[in-house]
């Protein structure tokens, strides 16, 4: 009989441990099961499952081109921007958290702390009241606007963290290393701590830009931005009051945003892990011939940080 492999995270189970997963297995199974038979049942006596409330989707390509994928757009918009703006503002937020200069530290960290305390929908309110007070930008893309602001703000907050989190998390003898060749704090951050944090960093931060598709959503409940959620509401008022369906179709697609984000992340995190171990290149040629002219760039010992 094959002894099995003991494990060191937890004890191999006996029978009775089994037979007890089992049960509690079929039971959760049977709860699921009871939940969606209620879910479907209390739908079905609203006659929200009738084909008339959903064939519109299917049948009338109007309820496309009118409300849903103009408001597909509108997400996408917003959602890109704010991803744009706020992956290379999170990041310089970051590295300026680390930085040696005291003030830099404190305005970096002060923003960071700020911006991540105050809810995403507050930031958009307060955009928007901006963009009306203070500037000239049209009432018709003014919701676009306090949108993508306020998810910049909160996110590049995030993002900062996250950024700070994965360089603190190397090995402190890749930063010894660097200092060892000549390398300044510059050169160290740019082509040694940066590139090996990021494949650490991906998982967090496609986390946070799932987050940011999602709350664009907000800007349609409080601002009027017509993005997905908004256009359930003139949709379910233009065919027959089909408000689950509706929903549904927007649900649907909100999941098909995000699972394709996730997934071009989970391939680019494959292909960087497989460039380092074909390459395991990390200082670039210029790097090595600028460290190689001292005659030209300042050495290790001239008090350049």
């Amino acid at each position: 009989m094959k002894k099995e492999r003991p494990t060191v995270l937890y004890d191999v189970p006996g029978p009775r441990a089994r037979r007890r997963n089992v049960l509690w297995t079929l039971l959760f199974l049977v709860a699921v099961a009871a939940v969606v038979w209620w879910v479907v049942v209390s739908l079905a006596d609203k006659n929200q499952l009738e084909w008339s409330k959903w064939a519109p989707f299917f049948t009338d390509a109007r309820i496309w081109e009118t409300y849903i994928l103009p408001a597909l757009k509108n997400t996408v918009i917003a959602a890109a921007l704010a991803m744009v703006i706020a992956l290379p503002l999170g990041a310089l937020l970051g590295i300026s958290r680390l930085s040696d200069h005291r003030l830099v530290r404190a305005a970096a960290g002060t923003g960071v702390e700020f911006f991540r305390a105050i809810p995403v929908l507050i930031l958009m309110l307060f955009a928007n009241a901006a963009y009306s007070e203070f500037t000239d930008v049209s009432p018709d893309i003014r919701p676009m606007y306090a949108v993508v602001t306020g998810l910049v703000l909160y996110n590049a907050s995030v993002l900062a963290e996250v950024v700070r989190a994965g360089i603190l998390a190397l090995p402190a003898g890749q930063t010894d290393a660097a200092k060892a060749i000549g390398m300044r704090k510059g050169q160290t951050m740019t082509y040694v701590l940066l590139p090996q944090s990021v494949t650490a960093m991906l998982p967090a931060l496609v986390s946070q830009l799932v987050v940011i598709v999602k709350d664009t959503a907000l800007g349609g409940a409080m601002l009027g931005f017509s993005e997905l959620l908004a256009s359930v509401r003139p949709m379910s008022a233009n065919y027959g009051a089909n408000t689950i369906a509706c929903f549904t179709v927007v649900a649907v697609l909100f999941v098909i945003l995000n699972f394709a984000l996730t997934t071009f992340a989970s391939w680019l995190e494959g292909r960087l892990r497989r460039g380092k171990r074909s390459t395991g290149v990390v200082v670039g040629a210029d790097a090595v011939e600028e460290l190689a002219t001292p005659g030209e760039h300042a050495g290790p010992n001239d008090g350049t940080r």
